[in-house]
């Protein structure tokens, strides 16, 4: 490769791929811009800026709405494209369909969004090791961007397999090949895990936080990420040790009513073990256009209607269980603050994890995404358990009795697995369960999606990040 070409590629990478331009200051850390550097953030005492910076990037777009929103939901069996038939979300409807392939606009938006954060991560991890700031807060603040970059890989690896692995800020002269280089599957996991060891040691507990701190993460959603994270692995015995751990802490608790998890003076209470924080009023920044995208479409409606529960969904919860009408908007209900949603919308279902009483017809929705539940380290731990032994009732019933339903007597993998549908949906696990489930194919086509084994495992890496990098990136098989 002559060193025009290579210099093109490292300046087209630097610039476009990993959107290296950033950071900004503010006195809110959910009010941090994101596309420009200033003397400030690179001094001490706007340490935590830096980092803050790193939480903005999921408030964005594609990083935590829309196009995240289609991969991660609207492909599965537990939601439809929604809206109106013929508004296709530019590849909604293709995602819903299966149908998608590598130029779909939504893989190229997560994908950009990801590394953005990745790169923000990388940022603050460089400066600050060179901060002359009181330990106590340096290790913390450390660990809260290591937590943060291997969240975003993880979301990475599951939707697109093996990635480059950005570890540091890009050198202008480094080899292209070697950061366009795709990591195995294996070794983004090896990565991710060694990000959240890091952190576990770093991070302080939730109750270590001042209330004015809530939202940051913790040692306990380290923990619980690291957990997640074995899970997908089958490293049983590493996610039963874990979660027994948090469990034990005493940090966190299960919500008594299941439907009060999605309300806002709710947002960051027992349960909550990592939330992406939303603000719906200036000057603080929230989730762009995540309500609205989800809320009820058409006359007497306040959203675009996309991302609806199936019927399929809506029909597996049992006689009794309150999980069902706290998970789904139904046509013609009253829903718990005395909003009606009237016959006349388009769409017989609607998201309600998504839905915010606060909400009116603005950009920014101030609604909290939970990301870790207590809910989910008590089902990861009957997971877990019922792989290689031990008491998997206990925590399962404990999911079960807070939903209304009676406790089983006895608990097998496909129990575990069916709580886990009913208890996460909508919280993006679904698609991602089923692949790591080896179910996928099975469970798709009998809800008459084309999955086909051996591609739809992932995703398609974006044509357009092939492009830029003249080819260096591989393409996913089938693809």
């Amino acid at each position: 490769m002559n060193a025009t070409i290579k210099n093109e590629i490292i300046i087209t990478l630097l610039t476009t791929i990993l959107f290296i331009s950033f950071v900004g200051c503010s006195e809110d850390y959910l009010d941090v811009p994101s596309n420009q550097e200033t003397e400030e953030a690179i001094t001490p005492e706007k340490a935590t800026e830096l980092v803050n910076a790193v939480y903005n990037i999921f408030l964005q777009f594609s990083m935590s709405s829309f196009s995240w929103n289609g991969v991660s939901s609207i492909t599965s069996d537990d939601a439809d494209k929604g809206s109106d038939p013929g508004d296709t979300g530019a590849d909604k409807n293709l995602l819903d369909a299966l149908t998608f392939d590598a130029t779909s606009l939504s893989f190229n938006e997560v994908w950009e969004a990801h590394y953005d954060g990745i790169q923000r991560a990388n940022q603050a991890l460089n400066r600050l090791k060179d901060f002359e700031i009181e330990d106590s807060l340096k290790d913390r603040l450390i660990g809260e961007a290591t937590f943060l970059r291997a969240l975003m890989y993880f979301r990475l690896v599951k939707t697109f397999g093996g990635v480059p692995l950005i570890q540091d800020v890009p050198d202008i002269n480094a080899d292209p090949t070697t950061l366009l280089q795709r990591a195995s599957r294996e070794e983004t996991f090896a990565f991710i895990e060694e990000d959240l060891l890091n952190a576990i040691e770093l991070l302080p507990e939730k109750s270590q936080y001042n209330i004015s701190e809530l939202g940051r993460a913790t040692k306990g959603a380290a923990k619980a990420l690291l957990a997640k994270v074995s899970m997908y692995q089958n490293k049983w015995q590493t996610v039963l040790t874990l979660t027994n751990e948090i469990i034990s802490s005493g940090e966190y608790g299960l919500t008594p009513n299941y439907e009060d998890i999605w309300k806002a003076e709710e947002e960051n209470n027992q349960e909550s073990i990592f939330e992406i924080q939303g603000r719906g009023e200036l000057p603080a920044a929230g989730i762009l256009e995540y309500s609205v995208s989800q809320g009820a479409r058409g006359l007497g409606g306040w959203g675009w209607g996309f991302n609806t529960p199936t019927q399929d969904l809506a029909n597996a919860y049992e006689p009794g269980d309150l999980r069902r009408d706290a998970t789904i908007i139904f046509r013609g209900e009253t829903l718990f603050d005395g909003r009606e949603v009237p016959n006349t919308v388009v769409n017989p279902r609607y998201n309600q994890k998504a839905y915010s009483s606060r909400f009116t017809a603005v950009s920014q929705s101030d609604k909290n995404i939970r990301v870790l539940r207590y809910a989910e380290v008590l089902l990861m731990n009957a997971e877990a358990a019922t792989q290689i032994g031990g008491d998997a009732l206990t925590p399962l019933n404990l999911v079960r009795n807070r939903a209304g339903l009676s406790s089983l007597s006895s608990v097998d993998q496909m129990a575990v697995w069916r709580e886990r549908r009913l208890e996460l949906a909508f919280e993006h696990d679904r698609y991602f369960d089923l692949v790591r489930q080896g179910r996928a194919g099975a469970v798709m086509r009998a809800h008459g999606k084309p999955f086909i084994d051996g591609k739809h495992e992932v995703f398609p890496i974006p044509q357009q990040q092939i492009n830029i990098s003249g080819g260096l990136l591989i393409q996913n098989n089938g693809y």
